[in-house]
């Protein structure tokens, strides 16, 4: 797998970058090998953190119920 990102180098010489495909989550390492390691690292983490996301979410679905509710014309 190939993840294009995107990094700086700070004026305290550490490189901060960020995996294009989540522009909002950023990290950092001393030089470009750290920094594409915390990168993968990084993936790995919010890859993980998606799939429990959506387990909770299938849980949740599968508490929920419908139903329809019929009102006789004399109450309405």
């Amino acid at each position: 797998m190939k993840l294009e990102y995107t990094y700086t180098e700070e004026p305290s010489g550490w490189l901060v970058g960020y995996l294009n495909i989540y522009p909002e989550h950023m990290t950092q390492g001393k030089d470009l090998a750290e920094l594409e390691f915390m990168l993968a690292d990084l993936y790995l983490m919010l890859k993980e953190s998606e799939a429990r996301h959506a387990e909770l979410e299938r849980q949740e679905k599968a508490r929920e119920h419908t139903g329809i509710l019929e009102i006789s014309e004399a109450l309405a």
